[in-house]
């Protein structure tokens, strides 16, 4: 019955279509002996890819030295795989946000979501680089699931949507189930593998909303998924800073990181999401909130 359901919306109007010029970089890098000569034609053809792509290289994600202007160049630095991370999210983004969804803050959405993969990508400061920003892509699309089952079920989903806003109660996966039989987490995987994300980022994302999601690798991506969006919701909806260090301690924890780690990157995450909003065309709004939290629990910490 759900695979019958997930099909059903696959196939419907509420998915995107992936973009020709994606299309056609991922015919060519099927072939194992493709050559970058041939990415780089794909991708040329279009400017406004070839401006994104340096975009999103020259941005807080990669921390570049000295700025990257050519195409070449950031193919280079990426490598084809992670170029075809960041050039869908970056396409399923832009499509997703064009659309109006019914009961949903679609400026909220993609505030709490950026917020959200920033704060992964500090969490997974010890992951080795391409593992980053799969952990980056996987935060940032881990909720598009719900933007889809919005414009899917209108009428089951809105109450659902409607709670995806500052200062409501959050909604869980049982609600989801109970009006739709799908949980956003198991949405979002089957959009992201429609659209050939890495099997790393669309199985840690089926499993973000998971209390035991396994032992490998995507569950413990999932676990930095599931405590970073809890984190970004307390920084999204602009709390109390005392309040919100306890939720955040517990979001880490849960994931298993030492708390150093949030207290370390939280006054440098209000930076990189100015920035990779700007890249993305999100609305963010501007606050010392992170810094505030920051020294809440460091205080927090110091009296136990």
């Amino acid at each position: 019955m759900k695979a019958k359901i997930l099909d059903a919306i696959k196939n419907s109007a509420a998915v995107p279509s992936v973009p020709q010029v994606v299309t056609r970089f991922l015919e060519i890098m099927q072939n194992p002996e493709f050559n970058y000569d041939d990415l780089v034609r794909i991708l040329a053809a279009d400017a406004g890819t070839v401006g994104e792509i340096l975009r999103l290289v020259n941005s807080a994600l990669f921390g570049v030295r000295n700025k990257i202007v050519s195409l070449r160049q950031a193919l280079t630095l990426l490598g084809p795989m992670r170029t075809r991370s960041l050039l869908l999210g970056r396409y399923l983004v832009d499509s997703i946000s064009s659309k109006t969804v019914p009961g949903l803050d679609m400026k909220y959405f993609w505030r709490r979501s950026l917020t959200s993969s920033v704060v992964a990508s500090h969490l997974a400061e010890k992951m080795r680089g391409e593992r980053r920003e799969v952990v980056f892509i996987a935060a940032l699309l881990a909720d598009v699931g719900i933007a889809i089952l919005a414009e899917a079920f209108p009428c089951r989903y809105r109450h659902i949507a409607e709670r995806y806003s500052p200062g409501r109660e959050p909604f869980s996966a049982d609600d989801e189930l109970a009006a739709v039989d799908l949980t956003h987490g198991e949405v979002s995987a089957m959009v992201l593998s429609h659209w050939s994300l890495p099997e790393t980022v669309t199985k840690s994302v089926n499993l973000h909303q998971s209390a035991n999601p396994g032992n490998d690798e995507a569950a413990t991506i999932a676990r930095i998924l599931n405590a970073s969006d809890s984190i970004a919701q307390v920084l999204c909806d602009i709390p109390c800073p005392d309040n919100a260090s306890e939720v955040c301690v517990n979001a880490v924890s849960s994931a298993g990181i030492d708390v150093d780690v949030l207290i370390k990157q939280l006054p440098h995450i209000e930076n990189d999401i100015e920035e990779l909003a700007s890249v993305l065309r999100i609305d963010v709004i501007s606050s010392n909130i992170y810094a505030q939290i920051a020294t809440a629990i460091q205080d927090s910490l110091a009296s136990t």
